[in-house]
Parts: C-alpha cells; sequence; structure tokens
C-alpha cells in the first residue's frame, strides 16, 4: 500500500467515516482498508517511529574470518607492517583467498593514530607575532606562468598582518620583508613564531633549535625573540597558517594579475580595505580596531633600521668585469686583476676600492643570468696610446722582467693589450715573485701570449688563497720582520699599588663637595672622548 493511499484512508476515518463506506467511494477492500488502520494505530502507540530504512545485510563469511587474530597479532607487534607483508606470512599459515579482501581487512584492524587535542589559546597585546612562506604558480596576463613566493607577518592578537609576494625566500628577503612589516605596522611584537626554515634555524640538537647567529644579530637589533615551532607541528602557529587560507579564499580568487608588481599593488589594496576592516570570526573584531587596542604594547622601531646589504669580495677579470650571482658588472678598467669589496642591496650593487671608495654603481639584474652591465665610462680609452702608455705604466711597476714581457706580447700578440690586462689579472690568482719568476721564463724562451704565462704558473706555482690579499700579505710580511716587543718589567707597576694603598685610607681623602656630591674636575681638553659613553 502506497503512503498516499494511507493517508487518504486515515484521514477519511479521521472525520468519521465507516470502513465500508471508504472502501467504496476509494474502490478497495475493506480488509485493505482495516489494514491500514490497524498499521497507523500500531505505529501511534509504540514510542519511537524509525522510518522505513535499508536493513543492514549480513555479513558473509570468507577465508580470512579465521586468520583475524593473526592479522591483528601481526599489527600489534609491527604497527607499520604492510599489507603485501601480511599476505605472506598468511600464506604460510594457510590462506588460499585474496589480496584485496585482506587489504580492506587490515585497514579495518590497524589502530588509527589519536590526534592530539589542538587547543586554541590567545596572547595578550604586543606579545606575539607568527611569521611564515606560502608558494603558488600564478598565470600572469603580461608575464605567463610563473611560481611567487608569499611572505606573511601576522600579529597574534588583532590579527592585523602584512603580506608581499616575492621572487625569492632566501635569507635577504626573509630579513628586508620583516623589516618592511615592522614599518607597516608599525611596530614589533616581542616573540615571533617560526617553522624549521634554514634562514631561522640551522638545526636541531638534543631536542633544542640551534638559531642563524645572522638572523640572531637581525633580532636582536629589532630587540623581538624568534622561537622555533617544534617540527611537524603546524598547528603551533595555527593563526598565520589559516590567513593564507583566506588570501587563497578571498585575494588570489577570481582575480587576475598582469605581473607581480600588480599583484602586491592589489595586495595592499587589499590589505586596507578588505582583511584589516573584516569582523574576524574568532575575535569577533575588525583587525584594524584590535591592532589599535595592541598597538601601544609592540616594540617601538630603532632609530636606523637593520643594514641588509651584502658584502663579498669580487675579483675584476681581465674583460674588467666583477661577476655576481651569474652576471657581470663593470668597473674601471685600470683596476683589472684587483681583488675588491662589493656591496649588493635589494636592487642596486657597489663596487669600492681597497680605500672603501665607491668605483661603480649598477642597477642589480634580479630573475636573469648571464648578463651584463657596463658603464662605458670604465672602459679604456679609445685612444690606443694613452692604452698603451697606461700599461706600461703598471708593468713598469713590477719591474724590468715585466717590461720585456708586455713588449713581447705587444708586439707578437695581434690582441696584445687585451691579453697584457688578462695578465694584471693573474697577480691576484698568483704570488708576485711567482708570476715574475713566469715572465723571465717565458721571456727566456719567446712565448710571449698570456696562455703560455698561465700554463707555466700552473706548473711551477701553487694560487693563493683569495682571502690572502696584497694587502693582508704585507701586513703578515711586517709582523714577522719587526723586532718582537719585549714586556715590561713589573718594577714600573709598583706605583700603581702604592697609589691604590694610598686611595684606601680615609684620612688621605680631600674634603668633600659641600654640595653632598663629588667634585669634578674638568678633563684636559686634549684628551680624547669616553669610548664607553661615545664622547
Amino acid at each position: 500500500m502506497n503512503q498516499e493511499l494511507a493517508n487518504e484512508i486515515i484521514h477519511r476515518r479521521q472525520r468519521g467515516q465507516s470502513i465500508r463506506g471508504i472502501a467504496r467511494d476509494l474502490g478497495i477492500s475493506r480488509r485493505r482498508v482495516s489494514r491500514a488502520i490497524g498499521l497507523q494505530q500500531q505505529a501511534r502507540e509504540v514510542e519511537s517511529v524509525t522510518p522505513e530504512l535499508p536493513r543492514p545485510s549480513k555479513k558473509r563469511s570468507s577465508k580470512l574470518d579465521a586468520f583475524d587474530e593473526t592479522i591483528q597479532r601481526l599489527l600489534n607487534r609491527y604497527s607499520d607492517m604492510t599489507a603485501t607483508r601480511i599476505m605472506q606470512e598468511l600464506c604460510r599459515a594457510g590462506y588460499t583467498g585474496g589480496y584485496t579482501i585482506l587489504r580492506e581487512r587490515v585497514k579495518q584492524l590497524r589502530a588509527s593514530p589519536k590526534q592530539p587535542l589542538v587547543v586554541r589559546f590567545e596572547t595578550s597585546p604586543g606579545q606575539q607575532a607568527q611569521m611564515d612562506w606560502s608558494v603558488y604558480d600564478i598565470e600572469f596576463t603580461g608575464e605567463g606562468r610563473r611560481r611567487v613566493n608569499l611572505f606573511s607577518y601576522l600579529l597574534s592578537y588583532s590579527r592585523r598582518q602584512y603580506l608581499c609576494f616575492t621572487e625569492r625566500q632566501d635569507f635577504d628577503t626573509t630579513v628586508r620583508e620583516h623589516i618592511r612589516a615592522f614599518e607597516y605596522l608599525p611596530g614589533v611584537a616581542a616573540t615571533c613564531l617560526y617553522d624549521n626554515m634554514k634562514v631561522v634555524v640551522t638545526r636541531w640538537e638534543d631536542d633544542q633549535p640551534v638559531y642563524n647567529t645572522r638572523f640572531l644579530a637581525f633580532a636582536t637589533h629589532y630587540g623581538f625573540r624568534p622561537w622555533a615551532c617544534r617540527p611537524r607541528r603546524p598547528e603551533t602557529k595555527g593563526k598565520v597558517e589559516k590567513a593564507f587560507s583566506y588570501v587563497e579564499k578571498n585575494l588570489l580568487n577570481g582575480r587576475t594579475f598582469r605581473s607581480l608588481e600588480h599583484l602586491n599593488e592589489v595586495t595592499r589594496w587589499w590589505l586596507a580595505n578588505v582583511a584589516d576592516v573584516r569582523t574576524h570570526r574568532t575575535t569577533k573584531k575588525r583587525p584594524l580596531d584590535a591592532y589599535t587596542e595592541e598597538q601601544p604594547h609592540l616594540l617601538s622601531l630603532p632609530v636606523h633600521p637593520y643594514d641588509t646589504a651584502k658584502v663579498v669580495y669580487r675579483v675584476v677579470d681581465g674583460e674588467g668585469f666583477i661577476s655576481y650571482a651569474n652576471n657581470q658588472y663593470s668597473v674601471p678598467w685600470r683596476m683589472i686583476g684587483e681583488l675588491l669589496p662589493v656591496r649588493v642591496t635589494e636592487d642596486e650593487l657597489f663596487v669600492y676600492d681597497r680605500r672603501i671608495k665607491q668605483r661603480a654603481k649598477h642597477l642589480l639584474i634580479v630573475g636573469q643570468t648571464r648578463r651584463q652591465r657596463l658603464d662605458p665610462a670604465h672602459r679604456p680609452p679609445k685612444n690606443r696610446d694613452k692604452q698603451i702608455a697606461a700599461l706600461r705604466d703598471q708593468f713598469a711597476q713590477l719591474g724590468e722582467v715585466a717590461t720585456q714581457f708586455l713588449a713581447g706580447l705587444l708586439k707578437r700578440q695581434r690582441y696584445g693589450m687585451k691579453q697584457a690586462r688578462r695578465v694584471l689579472a693573474l697577480l691576484r690568482a698568483y704570488k708576485r715573485d711567482d708570476v715574475l719568476a713566469a715572465m723571465q721564463r717565458a721571456v727566456r724562451h719567446h712565448a710571449y701570449s698570456f696562455s703560455s704565462l698561465e700554463r707555466i704558473l700552473s706548473v711551477q706555482a701553487m694560487p693563493k688563497p683569495l682571502w690572502l690579499s696584497d694587502s693582508q700579505e704585507e701586513l703578515l710580511k711586517k709582523l714577522t720582520e719587526e723586532d718582537p716587543i719585549e714586556p715590561r718589567p713589573t718594577a714600573e707597576y709598583q706605583h700603581l699599588l702604592s697609589e691604590e694603598t694610598d686611595s684606601d685610607d680615609p684620612a688621605k681623602e680631600g674634603p668633600a663637595d659641600s654640595t653632598g656630591t663629588d667634585s669634578e674636575s674638568p678633563g684636559d681638553p686634549e684628551d680624547p672622548p669616553d669610548e664607553r659613553t661615545g664622547g
């Protein structure tokens, strides 16, 4: 009997119609009407009516049932034992069934690891921040598909955050984005949580993190404490992890971007007009309003930001270029062969001479390799006579044998001046005496070429370490050749002991100042300022 007919029978019966009348009007038998009424009364008398549900099918027996205890015993002893390995053991015990049913049974019997309960906790204003990276592949309309890195710094109390998409997530970029986050907020939380990124944590020893000393120096400059979370515990910094999901669903979803710069422009707009003014589901406040409460508790910024520039040393090659990140940057051609300090900022590169005087400045090449930055002013003069005169002056400073080698080189080689500049570069790779000895041998055998000189040096000389520049070599020579300083006799220090004894005698102390404080005599104006106070 369908439910519609049963409902009509009960409806007519409730209105007082007889069973005979219901059967006549609906064209069914009186027995069918009585049965519908009886089922309805029986259902009303039961306390809870259970709708018609599919009955569970009876479990069919299988060949595997007899081996349940064996499987459970193996899993208790070897929790990570695979179904294939268990199959081998059961076959030895007489199992002749299939693998698929065994795999499902192992899945049922294997004890699933219990996830520990994660307790959400809130911190006081200014106490904590969380930082993390996330990687995305974005299809830019103007640049094509690119992989970008998202830097996120979030204040745990107010949930206000700083976001920036970058090309890399190395040490320099991480520190630089920290500084921008501090200036954007502005202020610094007392503690910042991190995962085990190499920028922050070098390694773990005895269950304790060993922090990167360079990052600790940066954290000390701003006065906050880095705190590394335990490995495989992302829920420890769940606030910043959850923020990435919001970025993916709200910022990146349904928007297109022309370039990385355009993406960061939209991100800055989104932070100010969407993320900061929404009502947070957990705090029930707008992050901007909660930040107003938190900002007075943040650490103030130092007067000078941390210097993120990298300083490296590079040797100028024979072409007048120094190499950095697989790119070349020109320097004045007279500095060929010298070891020079190079300072690299976010978008510029500076080259200095030995006296720390700036000699070259270039825009940094980012995202490309095997490129050159050439300043025409760094090239040799077009006047050939001036170039030769400059080279002769430099070779003349090395001695007579160098002058003879240069003369033969210019006479024998078509590109003699170019090779001469490369010869000067060898002075940074080998000791001066070794280079001069190689030149003398080359002159004796009339081998006037850079390649010949280089072969001679490779056989009879050893390259010197890169750290051993000429200035350091001269300093070591001076320290070893000068007479050692003899220790002073102890008799010269006896008067200090007598002075200390006199100062301990109260009878020898002078009269106190009438104001109750020790009077101070003005120091000699020629004396240097106190180094401890900076003058």
